[in-house]
């Protein structure tokens, strides 16, 4: 590799994906301090649109713009959350998912300007979220509660909540620690109340499958348990096809035997019917197509097909 290799990185605009890119940055620093690294922010057409992202085409509003600048070469590299990732599709012809990096907080949280639990909240309290998962099992749990649709980046939605629209919020642990927000949680909820999304905590590095350069870089940062368990979990998402109106939440770990466990969830909106599997296995793609079959199984079709009407 030449001693002036430049590496020019693609990410949406938001404070969070800048400071997601700084992450990879500072890791590329430490590990090749040879590499020069640019910065391209990108405005997506989902920071953009303040309407139902359904209504835009999806999760991928978030990265389609910057998967463009990757196969244009704009960039050399792409810096996309998980969950921003689309599940039923593959990465676009002649791009490749190349590493995972080691994975943060997985756990969704509340904040509550007055510092309450989510079991502490009164009835008909205002919770902000527009994650049909999240509003799921919400209903599941919290029936009392009453989910109001939010958009924007956690800055927006912080700032909502302090101007008065909602009572409270549900948010990603590690989004508000990647924005340096991490004192306004009040309530981390575990994993076994609400199950996280496909990818919680996962930053995946994207380049072109033929620069071969690129794709050892971003090799280099990325943690092989993470891939594993990140992969069970996006099969598993892929067989059922689903998307940012399909109400799935799935948790992969790596036990100390080596073996993956996989904990997913199909919930009606209402919350009234839930799926619920947990299986283990060594091979992630094995894995995920076991735990996706069993919940096919057990009528998940039906649950996504009516979240989709």
């Amino acid at each position: 590799m030449s001693a002036s290799r430049l590496l020019r990185i693609g990410t949406r605009s938001s404070p969070m994906a800048l400071a997601q890119v700084e992450r990879v940055r500072l890791m590329l620093a430490e590990r090749h301090p040879d590499v020069t690294v640019e910065v391209l922010p990108l405005s997506t057409s989902g920071d953009r649109w303040q309407g139902s992202l359904a209504d835009l085409g999806g999760k991928g509003a978030f990265t389609k713009e910057v998967d463009q600048a990757l196969l244009d070469g704009r960039v050399d590299l792409a810096v996309h959350c998980v969950k921003d990732v689309p599940g039923d599709r593959p990465a676009p012809a002649g791009t490749v998912l190349a590493a995972y990096l080691a994975r943060d907080d997985v756990r969704d949280c509340l904040i509550h300007p007055g510092g309450r639990r989510i079991d502490q909240l009164p009835a008909g309290s205002r919770v902000g979220t527009s994650a049909v998962r999240r509003i799921a099992q919400l209903a599941l749990h919290y029936p009392h509660l009453t989910a109001v649709p939010i958009r924007g980046n956690a800055n927006s939605r912080l700032a909502k909540l302090d101007a008065g629209d909602y009572d409270a919020l549900l948010l990603a642990v590690s989004g508000l620690h990647r924005i340096g927000q991490e004192q306004r949680m009040t309530h981390p909820i575990d994993v076994d109340t609400f199950v996280p999304a496909v990818g919680s905590g996962t930053l995946v590095l994207q380049c072109r499958d033929d620069d071969t350069v690129a794709v050892e870089l971003a090799e280099s940062l990325g943690d092989r348990r993470t891939r594993q368990e990140t992969e069970a979990e996006r099969w598993m998402l892929h067989i059922l096809q689903g998307s940012c109106h399909s109400p799935i939440a799935g948790y992969a770990r790596t036990e100390p035997d080596g073996r993956i466990g996989l904990r997913a969830r199909v919930i009606s909106i209402d919350g009234k019917t839930v799926l619920d599997v947990h299986e283990w296995a060594t091979d992630p793609i094995v894995l995920g197509t076991s735990v996706a079959a069993a919940l096919l199984r057990q009528g998940a079709r039906d649950i996504l097909d009516e979240a989709t009407r």
